[in-house]
């Protein structure tokens, strides 16, 4: 980690639940929550709690020095809405093949 970035990933301890136009795409007891400097929480889903049938795989890919390069899926009205880290980085290990969105609820 460069000086002063941090990341902690721990069991969110809640639900969470991703609604995209008013489909539900995932609901989980199990996510994962990421804290990383400088950026919003995030909640990474394992994929068995996902609706994998509705997404397409995207050809997008990012790559972050602290986790790894992202792939991406997609729904046909909202590109990219979704990503994993397929070979993250080891400090970042527990969140492979889990899933993230932008917008999740957290109950």
């Amino acid at each position: 980690m460069t000086h002063g970035h941090t990341i902690t990933i721990e069991p969110s301890g809640g639900h969470v639940r991703v609604v995209h136009d008013g489909l539900v795409l995932a609901e989980s007891d199990r996510a994962l929550v990421l804290r990383e400097t400088g950026c919003p929480p995030r909640y990474y889903l394992p994929p068995q709690d996902v609706r994998l049938d509705l997404l397409t795989p995207s050809d997008s890919h990012t790559y972050c020095p602290f986790k790894g390069t992202a792939s991406y899926w997609s729904l046909p009205n909202a590109a990219d809405l979704v990503w994993a880290y397929p070979d993250p980085k080891p400090d970042v290990a527990e969140i492979k093949d889990h899933l993230c969105f932008y917008d999740v609820e957290v109950a």
